[in-house]
């Protein structure tokens, strides 16, 4: 990584997370980081806003919100090269389009609208759908750490073109000094044995490990079921869950019931077929 990382601030004590968590990652990868708020409006009042920012009637402009964040970021990591930038535009247009010349984009699962923790906001759904470069969505809670934490596990899901999403979960894993645990899916047709079905799904993944790096632990797993069912599962105790997305624009089912039901922050992958 040389390009910087990312992350969309607005205000949100999700938002706030995923500054605290672009920032470790910044750090870790010894990159800058650049801090986006993207919005139509100069102003913001409403409930969501976080404790740091005045709380639900506060008049808080987009110099605020930045200068909040950047604070945070560098009293996380003194020395971290942080810049932040106001764009009079929507959010996530405004993180798609930073993401053209970043190594990672970094959003937090609900902004300022969010409802209830368990729902993925817009802004980071479209990201996560648009974006050129890898996606995190920050899940959990400050203990979901990209770096200075427990090391935890790296989950990645090995689909159709897996190389790309490998190659981010070794980087991470080898940096947080973390193991990855690989997991292909799969699904028998009723009334058909399940052996065969469950020979090739492990066939599959020993194919798409050939070559894996010999300094990070791989431990496979072959788990019958969906896909979305399956990598949430897995990731339960995990610190970080990678998957991959084939259609630009999109998120394929997976994908979108993973950023719904996982604990801890999702990375999502553009793949190159």
């Amino acid at each position: 990584m040389y390009l910087p990382v990312v992350v969309g601030a607005d205000g949100s004590e999700p938002g706030l997370r995923a500054v605290d968590w672009a920032a470790d990652e910044a750090a870790l990868h010894g990159v800058p980081l650049l801090v986006v708020f993207g919005s139509l409006w100069e102003r913001y009042e409403g409930a969501a806003l976080a404790h740091e920012l005045g709380g639900p009637s506060a008049h808080v402009t987009s110099e605020a919100i930045l200068r909040t964040a950047a604070r945070r970021a560098r009293r996380r990591h003194p020395g971290l090269p942080v810049t932040t930038e106001a764009v009079p535009d929507e959010a996530e247009r405004a993180l798609v389009r930073a993401g053209r010349n970043a190594s990672l984009t970094v959003v937090g699962d609900r902004g300022r609208g969010g409802i209830a923790d368990r729902l993925l906001g817009c802004v980071s759904r479209t990201v996560a759908a648009e974006s050129d470069c890898p996606v995190v969505v920050v899940r959990g809670n400050h203990d979901n750490r990209a770096a200075g934490g427990p090391p935890g596990r790296v989950v990645v899901g090995i689909g159709e073109a897996p190389d790309a999403v490998l190659r981010l979960a070794f980087t991470e894993a080898r940096l947080r000094g973390a193991d990855v645990t690989a997991v292909r899916a799969w699904r028998r047709p009723a009334h058909e044995t399940a052996r065969s079905y469950e020979e090739r799904a492990a066939e599959a993944l020993a194919e798409a490990l050939d070559g894996a790096p010999s300094d990070v632990t791989v431990r496979r797993l072959t788990a019958e079921g969906p896909a979305r069912a399956v990598l949430p599962a897995a990731s339960a105790e995990a610190g970080l869950l990678v998957i991959g997305r084939r259609t630009q624009g999109r998120l394929g089912r997976v994908a979108h019931t993973v950023l719904h039901h996982t604990a801890c922050p999702v990375v999502i992958v553009p793949e190159r077929t």
